[in-house]
């Protein structure tokens, strides 16, 4: 049986501070929320977040390889960054 939910990679970038985060989650508007009302420990010291861009995968198997990948392998997110413009590093 297919899972019918689309799986979310998403970056959000912190007006606070310049930095990014990468995120994944079945539900983008309610886990975008979270990191904004200060309920997700890793991101609630720079609140507010901008959602800057996100991917939607059929599986949650291709949702987190992809969340790995700009994790943990500098040339994928360094590419992302590029093409979003968010400049190189």
């Amino acid at each position: 049986m297919y899972d019918v939910f689309m799986h979310y990679v998403y970056v959000l970038k912190s007006s606070k501070r310049n930095i990014i985060y990468v995120g994944c989650s079945q539900n983008l508007r309610k886990r975008f929320e979270e990191h904004n009302k200060g309920l997700v420990r890793s991101t609630k010291m720079n609140i507010p977040w901008k959602l800057v861009y996100y991917e939607a995968y059929p599986s949650k198997t291709l949702a987190f390889k992809r969340e790995h990948a700009l994790k943990y392998h500098a040339k994928s997110m360094i590419m992302l960054k590029k093409r979003i413009g968010l400049g190189e590093g």
